[in-house]
């Protein structure tokens, strides 16, 4: 059965149109006896200039709702928008064009080419897409990764932490509606985590970006405004200022009823 969950990002945000919305959404992978239900009519919303983190054992839809909001993969039916453009409307080349100018990504693996140095892997999407950077926007970003002397080494040269804060700066450098982050401390120390979620943290607070993390670390998810928990392709639950303690309180009461989230 569809799932109605909390459009709106926090009280009054209803009245602003948010980042990205996803409205009963569903995915199904196979067909007959061996379908599988990935996402069972989700409806959420990514309020702007919010970071939120998406939570939920493996199977429970995380990804795949990530994966479909950001373009990477077709719903089965059902809404995903961002910035109010309906991606089920977009062709292959508008919906790679809507990618590239919207949507910003952050994987586990850095993805850095490593023949390129810092500042190059940061700007190479814009390059790619026939643009240059803009001068004050990227002295802004390059200030919020703390990389400043670090911009003309190889990735072989940095830390798990500094590429990650690479990847995530390449991300942003677009002014994207929205950053999609895949498990960005995954690979990570948790001192390098930290410094890779705090940055996260600050492209929210100071720069006005969207976030959208999923994440299995409830440390992690205490940096976010709000933790939004999926189970069996459904959103089960929702925490807003959350801290680790609060996370962890929530992962054992589902546990108590059957449910295991984190």
């Amino acid at each position: 059965m569809p799932q109605t969950f909390l459009p709106a990002d926090a009280p009054g945000a209803a009245d602003t149109e948010p980042a990205a919305r996803a409205t009963r959404l569903t995915k199904l992978y196979g067909r007959g006896e061996t379908q599988v239900v990935a996402l069972d009519g989700v409806t959420v919303a990514f309020g702007r200039a919010r970071f939120t983190a998406v939570m939920g054992p493996s199977g429970s839809g995380k990804s795949t709702l990530m994966h479909c909001m950001a373009g990477l993969d077709r719903a089965t039916s059902g809404s995903a928008q961002i910035g109010g453009v309906e991606l089920a409307e977009l062709n292959d080349r508008q919906l790679t064009a809507l990618r590239r100018e919207k949507v910003g990504f952050v994987f586990q693996g850095f993805n850095l080419l490593p023949t390129l140095t810092a500042y190059e892997n940061m700007t190479l999407p814009l390059r790619l897409a026939g643009r240059r950077p803009d001068a004050a926007w990227s002295d802004t970003v390059i200030a919020a990764t703390g990389l400043s002397e670090r911009l003309t080494h190889r990735p072989a040269e940095l830390s798990g932490g500094q590429q990650q804060r690479v990847a995530v700066a390449r991300a942003l450098m677009s002014r994207p509606e929205i950053v999609f982050a895949d498990e960005p401390t995954g690979n990570l120390d948790s001192r390098s985590g930290a410094h890779v979620l705090d940055f996260l943290r600050a492209s929210v607070d100071e720069l006005g970006q969207t976030v959208v993390m999923v994440t299995h670390d409830t440390v992690a998810a205490a940096h976010a405004d709000r933790v939004v928990s999926l189970a069996d392709g459904m959103p089960v639950d929702e925490l807003h200022e959350p801290t680790s303690g609060a996370v962890v309180d929530r992962m054992l009461a589902f546990e108590t009823q059957g449910r295991l989230i984190g």
